[in-house]
């Protein structure tokens, strides 16, 4: 019995909470009077579409409630995919959907596994569910199946696994990702984190419907935040089987999606131009990027998605960490990932044009090699 000397004076979060390192998101701005490229946030340059945008306008009745039940919104992911609605659950972004997976399906004395680089909301998630994060070992920047299976214990009860992975860029063939599926237990929910699905372009991917549609320990989550360039709404969606469904409904909140976040994603979807030209836009800068960056001896991860890990050299003088400075004053804003374990490192979103040529010929002054608009 708690006597007065030891009973606590104010409320006291659960220990695992205060094990949460709040997640920080990339800087966006640079100094006053400086035109600001923000590509420190994997958003789509090209914006919405513009029939996303016209709905969203639309949505004045802000006096009302939003459909609790996104019904509109789970029927147009379902035309787009032929997918059981039913089996569809929308949220607040895919972020929401993630700490709701964890919260449903994993607890105190449970573990919770996801690979060295994966995304930093996976250990927030956990943590928040009172269940322990574990972290499995990647090689050359990608998920490693092995690793990830050998991370298993009687205790794990979810994997995440973002393919692509952020900030990586890096991703598992379908064949690693059933392979992994077929050597977990039963018991233990795979979630895969499809964000960035739309931008691959690689026969041997496959987002998870298959996977899902088959084995009843995956789901799926998706995001309007990307490619379709909704991300200031917060709307994402997760298919999985009926009965995570339930689970996740059960907790989730009645009304977590905005009237005017439904009526833009269900137009966003809708529109397969818009969607066609931001993966066009994509395929024309992404390995320009790449090329060019590789050119001044920098170290790039091949990546799928529409961002670059880009690798700098220790030597003073040219580490991520003063290239970052000197690209900001410039107003040429990246992230530093040093959360994610790589200092050495920063990740680039794949901008507009003009964006993308400016980084390239400040990185050429950064380096002092001869100056250019790139091209």
């Amino acid at each position: 019995m708690s006597t007065d000397a030891t009973r606590p004076t104010r409320p006291v979060p659960r220990a695992s909470v205060l094990e949460i390192e709040a997640y920080v998101p990339g800087k966006s701005q640079a100094g006053a009077g400086v035109k600001v490229h923000k590509l420190s946030a994997n958003e789509n340059p090209l914006g919405p579409s513009p029939k996303a945008l016209a709905a969203f306008q639309s949505s004045t009745a802000l006096e009302l409630y939003p459909d609790g039940s996104s019904t509109r919104l789970r029927e147009a992911i379902a035309a787009t995919y032929g997918l059981d609605p039913a089996r569809i659950v929308c949220g607040t972004g895919s972020d929401e959907l993630l700490m709701l997976t964890a919260a449903a399906f994993a607890g105190p004395g449970d573990e919770v596994l996801y690979s060295q680089h994966g995304f930093l909301v996976y250990r927030i998630a956990t943590l928040a569910a009172g269940a322990t994060p574990v972290v499995a070992p990647e090689k050359d920047y990608r998920s490693d199946v092995d690793a990830l299976l050998a991370a298993v214990t009687e205790k794990t009860r979810v994997v995440f696994l973002a393919n692509p992975n952020n900030p990586t860029g890096t991703y598992l063939p379908f064949d690693e990702v059933k392979r992994l599926q077929r050597g977990l237990p039963p018991h233990v929910l795979l979630a895969l984190d499809a964000a960035y699905a739309e931008y691959v372009r690689r026969n041997d991917y496959e987002a998870g419907i298959e996977l899902v549609a088959t084995c009843p320990n995956v789901v799926m989550l998706r995001t309007f935040s990307k490619i379709y360039g909704l991300a200031a709404l917060r709307v994402g969606w997760l298919y999985g089987p009926a009965e995570v469904v339930d689970a996740v409904n059960r907790i989730r909140g009645a009304f977590n999606v905005s009237a005017p976040g439904l009526a833009a994603a269900v137009a966003a979807i809708e529109d397969a131009g818009h969607v066609d030209a931001a993966i066009a836009h994509n395929q024309t800068w992404l390995p320009w990027l790449a090329s060019e960056l590789t050119a001044l001896g920098l170290t790039v991860t091949p990546s799928v998605a529409n961002f670059l890990l880009v690798h700098f050299p220790d030597t003073p003088g040219r580490t991520a960490k003063e290239a970052d400075a000197f690209l900001s004053q410039r107003g040429l804003i990246l992230r530093r990932v040093d959360s994610y374990g790589l200092p050495g490192a920063l990740r680039l979103t794949v901008g507009t044009e003009e964006a993308n040529r400016l980084l390239v010929a400040a990185l050429k002054t950064f380096f002092g090699k001869e100056t250019g608009d790139g091209a």
